[in-house]
């Protein structure tokens, strides 16, 4: 049978080329930062990584996994409830608890296994989640290994939402999901509306602040601190691999309840490894790190004001952004990718997003600033948008 899946694959795979949809890896050879080195020697400045605080290369994490390693060794070898569970991940859930204000934690090998545990284990058949229409693919898988009614609402659109609410209110519990920060849009959720319309209609609320955590809030705690909520919210979920050091671990925190019966019934969490030591010891320097100062916080605000503005004068479509996620419009897919092909001979590395990452007629060229980010990074990363923008006649 395999000849002829084979062939189809084959097909399927041509066909993707031939759209202009194929996704190509490129390979980095020096550790994530702002300045970076790619497969054939290219150094080049990064504006597509996650790394919203520059600590993807941090020193104070890189030694702490170090002695973690001397101490704890390498792995746990085994899921948590058998003999997997170390002090070093009590440790860190304590602080994640303590970071949001909420009252309890618990670790993922990825957020995405946080989302995906997260519904099944909470509701069922009688219950109804309503879910942002641009939420995260995490989400939206983790909705559908749930039995509970499914409802969906216009993104960030309240009055759709307080629809659904009206739609799903014979279900015995409700709960609505939202990304803290919708990533290929940069958008902030509006959680303190949506709280409101939640206490008017007797539901619950998760925020996923994978994009948010460490960027949004003054001192980065996310959208419940943004909109006052700090505790507020019931179920948080967020990761480990973007602000917070860039490596891997996901967590869902909130109300000890909540984390209780996942830590019963959460199958990512009972049947996945345990995260590393070194992982979770690192995840410890960086909130002792970030607990002493605001200063990358600070950065990554002004860096990312500063880049919006600069974009938005020199002419660029930018989409309304709350967060270090700066979307430049191009909608079309194969443009895009001519687009940041010749940025990456600019020195600058960006990635061209287009269906079905995106909606179709909606490419975009994500950027992302960090803290890491000078001023002089950020200026020659906008005059090389500049010169290929008037080259591919994006500009005028």
């Amino acid at each position: 049978m395999y000849n002829n899946f084979k062939k189809y694959l084959t097909e399927e795979i041509t066909n993707i080329k031939e759209a202009g949809l194929y996704k190509n890896e490129r390979i980095i050879s020096t550790p994530q930062s702002a300045d970076i080195k790619v497969q054939g020697g290219d150094n080049v400045l990064n504006f597509c990584a996650n790394n919203y605080l520059g600590l993807a290369d941090s020193k104070v994490l890189i030694e702490a996994a170090k002695r973690a390693m001397d101490e704890r060794g390498y792995g746990m070898s085994s899921v948590r409830f058998i003999c997997g569970t170390g002090d070093l991940h009590k440790e860190l859930e304590r602080k994640i608890s303590d970071f949001f204000g909420t009252e309890d934690a618990i670790l993922y090998a990825a957020c995405f296994d946080a989302n995906g545990g997260v519904f099944e284990p909470l509701l069922g058949e009688e219950d109804a989640i309503i879910s942002d229409a641009l939420n995260h693919a995490s989400i939206i898988d983790g909705v559908r290994l749930c039995k509970a009614k499914r409802f969906r609402y216009a993104n960030a659109d309240m009055a759709d939402l307080e629809k659904q609410l009206i739609a799903a209110k014979d279900c015995r519990f409700r709960l609505i999901c939202t990304d803290g920060v919708f990533s290929m849009d940069g958008n902030v959720a509006p959680v303190d509306k949506i709280y409101a319309l939640a206490q008017k209609y007797d539901a619950m609320v998760m925020v996923d602040e994978s994009h948010s955590a460490g960027v949004v809030g003054k001192t980065g705690r996310g959208t419940t601190e943004l909109y006052n909520l700090k505790g507020e919210v019931e179920i948080i979920t967020g990761t480990l691999g973007k602000a917070f050091g860039g490596a891997v671990g996901g967590f869902t925190t909130g109300k000890k309840e909540v984390i209780e019966m996942l830590r019963q019934r959460s199958r990512p969490y009972l049947f996945s490894n345990s995260i590393p030591p070194m992982i979770a010891a690192a995840g410890i320097a960086m909130f002792d790190l970030i607990d002493k100062t605001n200063e990358l916080q600070d950065k990554l605000h002004s860096n990312t004001a500063y880049f919006v503005e600069r974009m938005k004068a020199a002419g660029f479509d930018i989409k309304p952004t709350e967060s270090a996620i700066c979307a430049v419009m191009l909608y079309d897919a194969k443009l895009s990718q001519d687009f940041a092909a010749r940025l990456q001979q600019e020195g600058i590395y960006v990635t061209g997003f287009y269906y079905p990452v995106v909606p179709k007629g909606q490419a975009r060229i994500r950027v992302q600033v960090s803290a890491a980010h000078e001023k002089e990074h950020l200026d020659k990363c906008i005059a090389a948008f500049t010169k290929v923008g008037k080259e591919l006649n994006v500009l005028k």
